[in-house]
């Protein structure tokens, strides 16, 4: 199969999720016309990119809003904000509206939590301070915070970070994503992508070369309005291409980088519009 790493185990994972997959029986989620959002979803899994052999999660078989979703990852990590607007105003980004508690935030989450317990701070003077450790953890999961508000709890919750001294004699920075739940059509390419950005800004900071990044998930889902759209997909082929981040060679701080500091080079965004047009999916609130 051609295609990218990321197209391959998007195939695999749903057909794995159509052959094997559990039909919920109570959700929480409904769509906006009111309709309970029922999913079929397995659990447990991962993916596994090498990025020294240009192996990337980037998915060909539909458009990604790249730029968009490298917005949102700054906004939690470098801005530490749950302010809606500020997520729009800075960056257009508009898709966690539908989650606004009434005072345009998603509640005591996210951004909130990095800012609260100084995560990424702590995560970035672990690393160059104690590169060998193996507690560099950014943990979202804080109950005591989710007792403030009523708000969104995060499904892209825990990060694992280890530094690994090559035999080559180049220090590399590997990171994991541990993830309880994924919206896989909508958000699995998105929510890989922007974690593999996050590897390298912390990389970069940090003076390793960002090595190897691995996706764990616990239940994995394709929601019930999306089942045609998931055969659609399988149906699909994928378009050959290694993409690779860039990062502006002149900045080395974190908290320095600018959307526009990040590029996807090597990605046919195009092509891929023209061959695997986008798709529409509704929304389970």
């Amino acid at each position: 199969m051609k295609g990218t790493k990321g197209d391959q185990y998007t195939k695999e994972i749903i057909e794995r999720i159509l052959n094997e997959g559990c039909l919920d029986k109570n959700p929480r989620s409904k769509y906006s016309d009111g309709t309970p959002a029922h999913t079929l979803s397995v659990n447990h899994g991962m993916t596994t990119y090498d990025l020294t052999k240009e192996e990337s999660p980037f998915i060909t078989l539909r458009p990604i809003a790249v730029k968009s979703a490298i917005g949102e990852l700054l906004w939690i990590y470098q801005d530490e904000s749950n302010n809606l607007d500020f997520l729009a105003e800075k960056y257009g980004v508009t898709w966690w509206d539908e989650w606004d508690i009434g005072d345009r935030t998603i509640g005591s989450c996210y951004g909130e939590t990095v800012k609260k317990h100084q995560l990424m701070k702590d995560l970035l003077e672990g690393l160059k301070n104690d590169p060998d450790g193996r507690r560099h953890i950014i943990n979202m999961w804080q109950v005591e915070d989710f007792k403030k508000t009523h708000g969104l709890k995060p499904c892209a919750y825990q990060t694992v970070w280890n530094v690994r001294h090559g035999k080559d004699g180049i220090d590399y920075l590997d990171m994991s994503l541990f993830q309880r739940s994924s919206d896989f059509l909508t958000a699995g390419c998105i929510n890989q992508v922007q974690y593999l950005v996050l590897l390298h800004l912390v990389a970069r900071h940090t003076g390793y070369i960002p090595r190897r990044f691995t996706w764990f998930y616990n239940n994995i889902q394709i929601y019930d309005r999306h089942i045609e759209q998931a055969k659609e997909l399988l149906k699909r082929e994928p378009i050959n291409c290694t993409p690779k981040i860039w990062l502006n060679p002149e900045k080395t701080n974190f908290y320095d980088f600018t959307v526009d500091d990040i590029k996807i080079e090597g990605y046919p965004r195009s092509e891929i519009k023209e061959k695997n047009p986008q798709m529409k999916f509704d929304l389970g609130i």
